[in-house]
């Protein structure tokens, strides 16, 4: 028997969604909660981002960074810190280890610590195991499910493919057959006055039309995190013969260098300078005798739209100065670089945020509603009766 394309779109879209709904579910309700995740955090916790009193003068980088690691438990490096514009707020120190063959979350973060300092004092606000951290649990129940790198990530990976089939598949199903005034009405508009078999149809189908475009964004980009292959391909795809860029690499000193204070605070100075006019800053530390201090300043909301540089860890020279309009980057990294702020909407700015939020939870319903409906029409169903044949 041969199925049309519109019976193989309803098939896939049924067993995919049967497949893959409740880890749909668990996905869209945690993409929910970390919608406006750095709002809440200074909601919440007002003593650890911002100072008790703004000072004159903050302290050099070098000083801060030492007043971070005393406060870590077991002699820990610091590895990253964050800087923002605003004069209220603390600097935010950061040391994370990671087993990517971990089973688990809890054996995923081998420790992961914040320290929170006030700039011109440096008076440590607070010490968090980041681990322990609820946004921070819920991002792994995002990413991957609690069941570690391996595990978890492929779970929500093949999941997140089968969404945007699901999604594409939807929008072939929600086009009718043939088009009238009153199936023109029942597209968009849900009929609150039907039956409750109705109205979770009509919520199906109607708020997944007005969810799909967001949702497909929010698939696209987790793809492009979950799968180094489809990653690879659209950034060489789109760069096309752009030349790729090489890594920086700070050169080795021919004597003993004792001069780290003094580099991290020249390079604490011409960050907190740069930051005039821009959001915030984050420096990463060096993770190797070749490595760079790399440091990213973000001018407003939109985390693409910011200035790299690479520092020569041992005499603090520029290595490598990158602006985010600079053309020669080529289509595909730039489109790379949007990626986060795709997947969070933020690249349209506080309404796409918004947006997002509610295909969100848009998204948490439709495996329920989707559900609720096979389940009625197999009840539907009438049993086959079996012919008894007389001998």
């Amino acid at each position: 028997m041969k199925l049309t394309f519109r019976k193989v779109a309803l098939q896939l879209h049924l067993w995919l969604g049967l497949t893959s709904g409740l880890i749909v579910v668990i996905m869209a309700a945690t993409g929910c909660i970390l919608a406006f995740e750095e709002e809440l955090k200074h909601l919440i916790h007002p003593d650890r981002y911002f100072t008790e009193n703004i000072g004159t003068k903050k302290l050099p980088l070098s000083e801060l960074s030492l007043q971070a690691e005393k406060a870590l438990p077991e002699e820990l490096k610091i590895k990253r810190v964050q800087i923002s514009s605003d004069p209220s707020r603390t600097y935010v120190f950061r040391t994370l280890k990671m087993d990517n063959d971990a089973l688990t979350y809890w054996g995923t973060y081998l420790y992961y610590y914040r320290v929170y300092i006030d700039p011109y004092t440096g008076k440590v606000q607070e010490v968090e195991d980041a681990k322990h951290d609820f946004f921070e649990i819920v991002l792994d129940l995002h990413r991957r499910l609690l069941l570690g790198e391996k595990i978890g990530k492929a779970i929500t990976g093949y999941s997140t493919l089968m969404l945007a089939v699901i999604l594409l598949s939807g929008l072939i199903i929600w086009y009718p057959k043939k088009m009238s005034k009153n199936m023109l009405k029942g597209m968009f508009f849900i009929k609150t006055s039907a039956s409750w078999k109705r109205v979770n149809y009509d919520l199906h189908n109607v708020l997944g039309f007005y969810a799909v475009l967001p949702l497909i964004l929010i698939s696209y980009s987790a793809l492009i995190w979950n799968f180094e292959n489809i990653d690879k391909w659209v950034k060489n795809t789109l760069n096309g013969k752009t030349p790729t860029e090489q890594k920086a690499k700070s050169s080795l000193p021919s004597e003993e260098f004792t001069k780290h204070e003094f580099v991290l605070n020249s390079i604490g100075e011409k960050v907190e300078k740069d930051l005039v006019n821009k959001k915030s800053a984050m420096i990463n530390f060096p993770r190797s005798e070749e490595g760079t201090y790399y440091a990213e300043l973000t001018y407003g909301n939109k985390q693409y739209q910011n200035e790299q540089y690479n520092f020569d860890q041992y005499s603090g020279k520029i290595l490598k100065h990158q602006f985010y309009k600079d053309e020669k980057i080529g289509y595909g990294t730039a489109l790379r670089e949007r990626n986060y702020d795709l997947h969070t909407g933020s690249i349209f700015g506080i309404f796409g945020r918004i947006i997002y939020l509610l295909a969100g939870i848009i998204a948490t319903s439709l495996p329920i509603t989707g559900f609720i409906i096979y389940f009625n029409r197999k009840k539907k169903k009438p049993k086959k009766k079996h012919s008894i044949r007389k001998g």
